[in-house]
């Protein structure tokens, strides 16, 4: 048999041991785990020989079992026989007779690292090498002038000053804030839809003396005793918003530029979104006959007692896992699960009506119905609307819609005429529209988690539109 056989086997029967094998004679420490080299050996069979090593052992009630060992250490050399596997084996008959009761010694264990490990001698060291090394060994106070002290003191404020400005520039310049923005109306009409500087501005002088009287902030309880902000924070906050809302950031971009907590930029868009429902809704959306018409382009003369042209309009919602919900909210028109609302606008182009978000299914006439735009309307007044708006009982007033075909093979001259100069005047409430939808939010599709808060949103962003942009049409500036 090789050698290399030999080794394989060895470590074979070291792999198969399970656990280390301890000797069984007082006083003997020995472990397989950390003697490698030491045989241990179980009792024999034969009953007078296991007698014999029971009394030798000297271990009183001892009853030896199949794991009981006793190490190779307490045998003599010559009690041993290698097999031709390597192993060594016990003769039989052989009986333990080394014991540190009768005079045999065991090997000294292995020192340890710090005990094996040499260390230089710690010199003896007097003051005045320790003071030529750098090391004080003592200091006398009293050489030292008050007034030297003063002056260090006063040096060394200054120099915190310095430094503390510096960590608030570098701060700011970090800190994403309307700072960023104020050099180009670009990017203010990409990070609010405010047409410029100047509109923001304007826009935030209006809302600014409502925010700490009127705002209700939503916090958590950790910060409910610090809820009030300074101006210059509410302002960040506004902005924050419009970026939600204009450019659809989500809420960790948003922390991140902000340097602050994902949860608090959340609560800042709850905040302000409630604050300007309730703020901007409260103004009068709906204006008086008279302002219309004092406000009515020239290209309404034919039509000169409209009051608003009204439309649908839809936003792509996430599908719901409830098969009920799916068939309430699925649009035919846009083969999607949607969320549906009517803006009404004035003929100036300002959007004077919003109503609530519905499911997709449901009709533009039943909306209409819904919305509550009829105890608005007057005899002396009139709308415009789509083809799919059948409300002539539904109001008061007169309706101007493009006139159907019904059974005739082809319109009438006069119907044709109405119906392009009604199609002419209602691509403005489009255009509106198309205005609201310039808020990135709306493009993708809303989750369900934020549809609690969509109504709200949608309804600020149509608010909003009256005092982002200017005209529709260049010419109503006048």
């Amino acid at each position: 048999m090789s050698a290399f056989t030999i080794k394989e086997r060895r470590l074979t029967f070291q792999r198969v041991r399970t656990s280390a094998l301890h000797c069984c004679v007082p006083q003997c420490t020995n472990s397989s785990r950390y003697n490698k080299m030491i045989s241990f050996h179980s009792f024999p069979v034969d009953p007078a020989v296991r007698a014999e090593w029971l009394r030798r052992i000297r271990r009183d009630n001892f009853s030896p079992t199949k794991n009981t060992r006793v190490c190779g250490r307490h045998f003599k050399n010559t009690d041993f026989v290698v097999t031709a596997g390597g192993f060594r084996r016990l003769q039989k008959g052989s009986v333990p007779v080394l014991f540190s009761w009768n005079g045999f010694e065991l090997p000294a264990p292995r020192p340890s690292v710090w005990e094996r490990r040499p260390r230089p001698e710690s010199p003896d060291v007097s003051d005045n090498e320790m003071e030529i090394a750098g090391v004080a060994t003592d200091h006398d106070y009293t050489g030292i002038r008050a007034s030297d002290l003063a002056e260090d003191n006063e040096a060394l404020r200054r120099r915190i000053l310095e430094l503390e400005q510096q960590i608030k520039g570098l701060q700011l310049q970090q800190r994403f804030g309307i700072h960023h923005l104020t050099a180009s109306d670009d990017s203010i009409r990409f990070y609010t839809r405010f047409a410029s500087y100047q509109h923001f501005q304007a826009f935030w002088s209006l809302v600014e003396p409502a925010v700490n009287s009127k705002m209700v902030r939503i916090t958590s309880s950790k910060t409910a005793s610090n809820s009030s902000s300074s101006s210059h924070q509410t302002k960040h906050e506004l902005l924050l918003f419009l970026m939600y809302l204009a450019v659809g950031l989500p809420l960790n971009d948003l922390a991140e530029r902000f340097n602050i907590h994902r949860s608090t930029a959340s609560r800042i868009v709850s905040t302000w979104t409630q604050f300007l429902y309730t703020l901007l809704g409260s103004k009068r959306l709906w204006l008086p006959s008279e302002v219309v018409r004092a406000h009515l382009p020239p290209e309404f003369d034919a039509f000169a007692d409209t009051q608003a042209v009204f439309d649908c309009t839809e936003i792509h919602c996430q599908t719901p896992s409830s098969l009920l919900l799916q068939s309430e909210v699925f649009s035919t028109y846009k083969s999607h699960a949607t969320l549906k609302a009517m803006i009404g606008m004035a003929p100036h182009g300002a959007i004077t009506f919003v109503s609530g978000l519905y499911a997709g299914s449901i009709s533009d006439r039943e909306i209409f119905k819904l919305s509550g735009i009829s105890k608005l309307l007057k005899p002396d007044m009139a709308i415009m609307v789509d083809k799919g708006f059948r409300v002539d009982y539904l109001v008061p007033c007169k309706v101007y819609r493009p006139a159907f075909l019904s059974k005739n093979k082809q319109m009438s001259r006069e119907n044709v005429r109405q119906t392009q100069s009604i199609a002419r005047l209602r691509v403005h409430v489009e255009r509106c529209i198309r205005r609201v939808k310039e808020n990135k939010l709306f493009d993708t599709e809303i989750p369900l988690s934020v549809c609690g808060n969509i109504e709200q949103l949608f309804s600020v962003a149509c608010f909003l539109v009256n005092y982002q942009n200017g005209p529709l049409v260049k010419a109503w500036a006048t």
